[in-house]
């Protein structure tokens, strides 16, 4: 029995695989769960038209996903973070703190496409894989700087107390 599988059956094929099974298999297992259709002309003429218009929509994809890198390749993220001593940051900067940013600058992406091995602790300038596409890398730079304090003469500093 020829057929046309309409999804991802183990140890048989992947969906839109046209294969040739055992009548008995076909017909009670793979046609009443809905796992297969018959290999008819018909069928096969679908299969065809789904299949270009996957790969239509997998071209449009990668068209977007090259827009939004080329994108993210132009944008430098400022952020301004409380420093203590030695550059050290007071708390660390995550991917979800760069999707964020990257939101406010009209830059969609999320969070766990940012590659981000660890949170950044320094203030410094950092360079930043983000995988927008399973084809499309994209380098994100990041300015981590010191947040200005700005200190009050009314109020008294630490340590000058007695």
């Amino acid at each position: 029995m020829k057929i046309i599988l309409k999804a991802e059956v183990e140890n048989l094929g992947k969906e839109g695989d046209v294969l040739e099974v055992a009548d008995g298999y076909g017909r009670n297992y793979l046609l009443p769960k809905g796992l297969a259709v018959l290999a008819t002309p018909q069928n096969l003429k679908q299969l065809e038209k789904t299949i270009k218009a996957r790969e239509e929509q997998k071209k449009q994809e990668l068209e977007l996903a090259k827009e939004l890198a080329a994108k993210i390749n132009e944008t430098t993220v400022v952020i301004h973070a409380k420093v203590g001593e030695k550059g050290k940051l007071y708390g660390s900067i995550t991917n979800n703190d760069l999707a964020a940013k990257l939101g406010e600058k009209g830059i969609e992406v999320d969070k766990r496409k940012i590659d981000l091995k660890d949170p950044i602790k320094e203030v410094g300038f950092y360079t930043i894989g983000v995988k927008v596409h399973p084809e499309v890398f994209a380098e994100l730079r990041v300015q981590v700087e010191a947040e200005k304090e700005e200190s009050k003469p009314e109020e008294e500093q630490p340590g000058e107390e007695e």
